[in-house]
């Protein structure tokens, strides 16, 4: 990562991920007004811990005009999560039945088409959660309507929300049978792909808000078809990738479908992740505005390497692997100024820049 890259990366973690702090915050009075004690645990719950992924969906914010960046990262929180609650409902909370998580994610497919009415995203439950859901589609619906561009890329959104929808119902379904749903459904992503790479594809955000993205600076509807085919398939397939490695023990205790697992051993797990991040950083690399989304891929890998489960997991060594094939060198010790990006340094400053806490240049 060069000196440019790393100031930029300053940017976000001191200027983006604080404000998407402040937005989580006032999620979370939110979220404890729900008057179901379970439901409002399970909100409460995927605040606490996948904010992570609210503070990365926002990264693509660190190249807007400061003007626009309010409104997109208060899209991003109240989308993401709402993604996130939905995944705690149907993990911890779900029966598998397919017809209940349908009409839970719904809810996404209303949140990014402005004007759209609500259903009742809880009706196949014995209780919902005080309007707490319905709240959160209806503010990511007031902010998709002020994107300049949103017309021009909202086809696509829409598209990358039911692949996203479609796969959180078939991997929350019983085990066996979910394996071989998604088997189905996702082999044909792209020839190069294994069903689970490919089912990893649909399931990411990231490209919902690269197009968040294009609509804010007004992108042309040819300028956002070739955005999307920037993060479609193989950063979209990373990025949720990255998320289950670091999530391989807590997959395994709750039983749940971690596509990482699925190459079947370590070793080939990670030629695999090899092979997706190359791809990824190449893509990147090929589009008009290549710096923004190399910065993308590499800030991702290196945000999903600070975390603290891959040490507890004896996984540094891998993270490193992956990081150098999108280009990203990565050391375990706490350096500063022109050497390698110091995992330590950055895990500090972003951990400082989530507490709000005063800021120090750590890197």
């Amino acid at each position: 990562m060069d000196t440019r890259s790393r100031r930029l990366l300053y940017r976000f973690v001191t200027r983006i991920v604080p404000l998407a702090a402040v937005r989580l915050r006032r999620l979370r009075r939110r979220a404890a007004l729900i008057p179901d004690p379970p439901l409002r645990r399970q909100a409460l719950d995927s605040l606490a811990h996948k904010d992570f992924h609210v503070h990365g969906g926002c990264i693509l914010a660190t190249f807007l005009p400061p003007h626009l960046v309010p409104a997109y990262v208060d899209l991003v929180a109240a989308y993401e999560t709402a993604v996130d609650y939905l995944d705690n409902l149907s993990d911890r909370m779900g029966l598998r039945d397919e017809t209940d998580i349908r009409a839970l994610h719904e809810a996404l497919l209303d949140a990014v088409r402005p004007g759209a009415p609500q259903r009742d995203y809880f009706r196949h439950r014995c209780t919902g959660d005080g309007g707490y859901l319905r709240g959160l589609v209806a503010q990511t619906q007031d902010r998709f309507a002020v994107l300049a561009g949103y017309d021009q890329a909202a086809d696509h959104i829409l598209e990358a929300t039911r692949r996203y929808c479609e796969l959180q119902v078939l991997k929350h379904l019983a085990p066996g049978d979910r394996e071989r749903r998604c088997a189905l459904a996702f082999d044909q992503v792209a020839p190069d792909l294994q069903w689970w790479e490919g089912a990893a594809a649909c399931g990411s955000t990231l490209p919902v808000f690269a197009l968040a993205f294009a609509a804010a600076l007004g992108y042309s509807r040819r300028q956002a078809v070739q955005l999307h085919a920037v993060y479609v398939p193989y950063i979209a397939a990373l990025h949720i990738l990255l998320d289950y490695f670091v999530d391989q023990s807590e997959d395994a205790a709750h039983n749940e479908l971690n596509f990482v697992a699925c190459y079947g051993s370590p070793q080939a797990a990670l030629a695999g992740l090899l092979g997706v991040a190359r791809r990824a950083a190449a893509r990147a690399a090929s589009a008009p505005d290549a710096e923004r989304h190399l910065f993308v891929v590499q800030a991702m890998c290196g945000f999903y390497a600070t975390r603290p489960a891959i040490r507890q997991q004896g996984l540094e060594d891998h993270a490193r692997e992956i990081a150098a094939a999108v280009g990203l060198r990565l050391d375990s010790s706490l350096r500063t100024g022109r050497g390698p990006l110091a995992l330590a340094a950055l895990a500090a400053l972003y951990e400082r820049a989530v507490r709000g806490m005063g800021l120090a240049r750590m890197l």
